[in-house]
């Protein structure tokens, strides 16, 4: 039991200790990399209790998910791989704990993509300014990114991969674009 309290003391101490060098080198300006953006609170409060996860956090965690059951991993095989329990690589997914830079790098090796693979298709709010596209193209390119991250997305990306004959796969496509034609089409003849 006394080992365990001092395991905590230290956790607490440790945790304590760099949120406060943190904040002295914010308020000294030496060390941008823990500079507060402008939308975010900033001071000791706001790094002591902050329990929202930051949107790249949540970025990467999807991606890994995303990846993971498209290969049909389950979490308690990447924990495994990884030494970790199947709760661990769930804090990771959901962008509530952040993946290091060597352990991204491992997943990364047992995923069989590369590391910049978990930053493709970062949102614009997130990744900062970039060349100016459409406002339509970039809210289409949102929408299709949630669909592919959600379940269903992701299993008719699986499913759809499977299908080996291009006639087959062209005669899906087309399916579903007839249905989504017709699902678009229902509302307005509601209207008449």
């Amino acid at each position: 039991m006394f080992d365990l309290e001092v395991k905590i003391a230290y956790v607490i101490r440790v945790k304590v200790v760099d949120a406060i060098i943190r904040l002295r080198d914010h308020l000294s300006g030496n060390h941008p990399v823990y500079s507060c953006r402008p939308d975010e609170p900033c001071g000791l409060e706001s790094i002591m209790t902050s329990k929202n996860p930051n949107p790249i956090d949540v970025h990467v965690g999807n991606r890994v998910r995303m990846r993971r059951m498209l290969i049909g991993m389950s979490q308690e095989r990447l924990g495994k791989e990884l030494g970790l329990t199947f709760q661990q690589v769930q804090k990771y997914e959901k962008g509530t704990n952040r993946i290091s830079a060597s352990r991204l790098y491992r997943i990364a090796q047992i995923l069989g993509v590369p590391v910049q693979y978990f930053f493709e298709d970062l949102p614009q709010s997130v990744a900062g300014p970039a060349p100016a596209e459409g406002m339509a193209e970039a809210r289409d390119h949102t929408m299709i990114m949630d669909f592919l991250n959600s379940a269903e997305g992701l299993q008719l990306n699986r499913h759809f991969a499977a299908i080996k004959d291009p006639g087959v796969r062209r005669a899906v496509v087309e399916l579903v674009r007839n249905l989504a034609r017709a699902e678009e089409q229902a509302p307005e003849q509601e209207q008449k």
